[in-house]
């Protein structure tokens, strides 16, 4: 493992770097290969990151496992400095690797040292083997096709051989075997072959088999009673063995208490259940009958007699047992089963001594030809020619690692040691997913979700306006966050649909499942007072509503069955026989008098209060029409000021300090320095709908609400009269006297 304080040196050297300030911090520029050959030499705390994963990056993760020395799925400093020495230390001029060209010329290999003579000369093998000879460039397309680079040798120093790694029939047919009983490993050249593993565990099952079967041989007629049907025999005794103990207990039974045989021979129910039925669909009721007519002196006659759903299997029992041991003998007493199980005791032993049970279906035959026909030795020889290739194949991935490195390791490193993809207005990071299109609004700044717990924590501290969303595609789940960076937030709500474009040009429905809530734009933050004092009186003016059709509905409600009660009252009333005199009326409640004190409190204390708004009102005109007239537009500025500028200065100190960081670290990331996404930066991040340039766009809404010019001049009339009125009355409008 890579020792990390082998690279961190503050110290610095004689290389000139050069820095620039981004997002907020000093970022180192890497623009040469010098600047990548001095990278060791660069101070860590000058880094921007320290550590990011393997997966869920927009970089071949194959690449990023090749840098992966320590293979924990993270990338750390230490391996990024091995994998920038290793690989300008390979190629003749380091400038080469700034460039980022996706194919590797043969002749920038630097081929003065032994490993650049030899990676040269296995790339070309590569193009040898896949048929471009010729070519003066390789590919990572084709340093990876291991199946075509491979396809045409017999050998490849992978340690696995097919049945084309020799012309012998029987071999061939051997390695089909083991790979039928053995299960097999796939070569390089993408063929089903066997290793090392693979011939050992064949030939000792093999080995084992066969020795167990000589024991048998050996002693084969304590073994194997019966000979070859041994088996058959053993299951025949096994298939009746239960049933015959259960006929012998119930006759024991009969014999201990005579009275039970007519209960125990007795089926009057049972029959009553089947007899109306198909009997031959009966096999499993009639089989749990006794086996045969229970007796104080039990002989179970097979041949006859017998429960008919179990003759078949006394049958093959007698055909198989009872005749090689009692010839002759038509019954079967209980002394008898004890025999018979006694006989099958070493059978049974030998069985359970069973070994190379995973090859028992190639035949004892089969197995014998095999261990004697000398094709392990074959085996073995072939498997260690193939080995004897394999540094030439370790060569040809080495190939395939530089060529990774020249494509993909630049990039790395400008979205590791400094965020610059992420700072250029033309590149995209390798973090960034994708688009998410929303609400007339595209976010380029969207991110894989890997961890959403570490989100739930780290997210907020971002300062970022977040959406979450749920993303499906041909049956795929993913989770992505998008940054809000610019617009407002007004129409966006948890559930509603977006389509996210990923960094392949796949569309994914999106569904937001979560909002995070802080300022997107210093615009946003102008109108917020407005639209927040709108809702409140929005929302007041549908509370009173509702109150008053509440009340409204208990009223009406309370009125029809107060009318109900006194129909049913009179009804009742007008039936009654019981009373010789109508019942007396009541009579209604005497109405009160008005209260003329109490109505002129009323309408006193209401002129009150529009007298009291009337002069806060002509106050304010009053000191506003005493300003002079360029004064004027300076006060209506200054009142504007008063409700919009609290809510845009806080916006503002927050739109500075937005940081990705958080996010970055929630997804496995270590990041080093602040990445801020300052206001003219988020502009960037976030594109909002407009009309294409020279558009043309007809005003005319055949839906917007009809105008009514008639109210409009009504409206400009009055307030022309309460002006005129004000001026005259303060001696605006009199002739100076």
């Amino acid at each position: 493992m890579l020792n990390p304080k082998k690279f961190i040196s503050p110290k610095s050297d004689t290389h000139v770097w050069n820095f620039s300030r981004v997002g907020g911090v000093n970022r180192v520029n890497l623009e040469t290969g010098m600047d990548l050959v001095c990278l060791e030499n660069l101070d860590q705390k000058l880094w921007t990151a320290l550590s990011c994963p393997v997966y869920g990056l927009e970089i071949d993760y194959k690449t990023l496992e090749l840098i992966d020395g320590d293979k924990d799925n993270r990338i750390r400093v230490p391996e990024i400095i091995q994998a920038v020495k290793w690989a300008t230390s390979l190629i003749k001029n380091p400038d080469d690797l700034a460039r980022e060209n996706r194919d590797l010329p043969l002749s920038a290999i630097n081929d003065n040292t032994d490993e650049g003579k030899i990676l040269v000369k296995s790339a070309k093998q590569i193009l040898s083997n896949l048929g471009k000879p010729q070519s003066e460039e390789i590919s990572v397309e084709e340093t990876s096709d291991t199946v075509k680079i491979f396809s045409n040798t017999k050998f490849n120093g992978d340690g696995i051989i097919t049945e084309h790694s020799t012309d012998a029939i029987k071999i061939k047919i051997t390695i089909n075997d083991i790979i039928s009983c053995m299960g097999s490993a796939t070569d390089l050249s993408g063929k089903e072959g066997i290793n090392l593993d693979h011939v050992n565990g064949f030939f000792d099952n093999c080995r084992d088999y066969s020795d167990w079967h000589a024991k048998a041989e050996v002693d084969s007629k304590k073994i194997l009673p019966f000979g070859g049907s041994t088996g058959e025999a053993l299951a025949a005794f096994n298939s009746i063995k239960g049933k015959v103990e259960d006929y012998f207990l119930r006759c024991h039974l009969s014999e201990f208490n005579p009275d039970s045989s007519d209960i125990l021979n007795s089926l009057d129910s049972r029959y009553e259940e089947i007899r109306c039925r198909d009997l031959s669909g009966c096999i499993n009721e009639i089989a749990s009958f006794p086996l045969a007519r229970i007796d104080a002196n039990p002989k179970l006659h097979l041949r006859n007699g017998s429960n008919p759903a179990w003759k078949e299997a006394l049958t093959r029992f007698d055909k198989l047992v009872m005749s090689r041991l009692f010839p002759g003998k038509e019954y079967l007493e209980e002394s008898d089963m004890e025999v018979i199980d006694k006989t099958f005791d070493d059978y049974r032993q030998w069985l359970s001594e069973k070994k190379g049970t995973c090859i028992e279906k190639l035949g004892l035959v089969r197995v014998r030809e095999i261990l004697f026909e000398g094709s392990e030795e074959i085996l073995y020889d072939l498997i260690e020619q193939d080995k004897a290739l394999e540094v030439n194949t370790n060569n040809i991935f080495l190939v395939d690692k530089l060529v990774r490195y020249y494509r993909d390791l630049y990039k790395l490193l400008k979205n590791y040691v400094t965020f610059y993809d992420f700072y250029s207005p033309d590149d995209e990071a390798i973090f960034q997913a994708g688009k998410l299109y929303i609400d007339q609004r595209c976010c380029d700044l969207c991110l894989k979700v890997t961890d959403m717990s570490k989100h739930n924590s780290l997210a907020r501290t971002s300062g970022l306006c977040l959406i979450y969303c749920d993303c499906f595609s041909a049956g795929q789940k993913m989770t992505i966050v998008a940054a809000l960076t610019d617009g407002d937030i007004y129409n966006i709500e948890v559930g509603r649909n977006a389509i996210f474009y990923d960094r392949k040009g796949n569309h994914w429905d999106a569904t937001i499942i979560r909002i995070i809530d802080n300022p997107i734009s210093i615009r946003q933050a102008f109108w917020s007072p407005y639209i927040k004092v709108s809702k409140f009186i929005s929302s007041q003016i549908e509370k009173v509503a509702a109150a008053k059709d509440k009340e409204v509905e208990s009223a009406a409600t309370s009125g029809i069955e107060n009318a109900s009660g006194k129909i049913e009252s009179g009804m009742k009333d007008s039936m009654s026989s019981t009373h010789k005199f109508p019942a007396p009326v009541k009579s209604a409640a005497p109405a009160q008098p008005f209260d003329i004190g109490k109505f002129v409190g009323i309408f006193a204390a209401i002129s009150l209060a529009f007298g009291a708004i009337g002069s806060v009102i002509t106050s304010v005109l009053t000191g506003f029409l005493s300003l002079s007239w360029w004064k004027m537009p300076l006060a209506l500025l200054g009142v504007l000021l008063a409700i919009s500028g609290p809510s845009m200065i806080i916006a503002w100190l927050k739109l500075r300090k937005r940081n990705l960081a958080p996010l970055l670290d929630a997804n496995g990331w270590a990041i080093n320095a602040r990445s801020v996404i300052n206001i003219t930066f988020g502009n960037t991040l976030t594109h909002l709908a407009r009309l294409p340039e020279n558009s043309k766009v007809n005003m005319l809404d055949p839906f917007s609400k009809k105008r009514k010019p008639w109210l409009l001049i009504l409206i400009v009339i009055i307030l022309t009269c309460i002006a005129g009125y004000l001026l005259f009355h303060y001696g605006f409008l009199s002739n100076g006297e």
